[in-house]
């Protein structure tokens, strides 16, 4: 059992990696032009999913490695 949570905290770790690659930081193209960065401004469409899987994605990796460790 320890092998398949091994394996599975190793993939969510690639997995982790990637979603948090992808997210956009900053405020993009807006800074060229003189937008301040300071703007609010919320998280919409494939940058709100982006996040929320990226949360997630913490969630189980925690949750398996704790698992991991009780088990140990």
């Amino acid at each position: 059992m320890q092998t398949y949570l091994t394996i599975a905290q190793m993939v969510l770790s690639v997995a982790l990696i990637l979603v948090l690659l992808f997210q956009v930081r900053g405020g993009g193209l807006g800074g060229i032009f003189g937008q301040p960065d300071t703007v609010f401004r919320t998280k919409r469409g494939v940058e709100k999913t982006i996040f929320q899987i990226t949360i997630v994605l913490v969630v189980l990796f925690l949750a398996i490695s704790l698992l991991i460790l009780g088990l140990s």
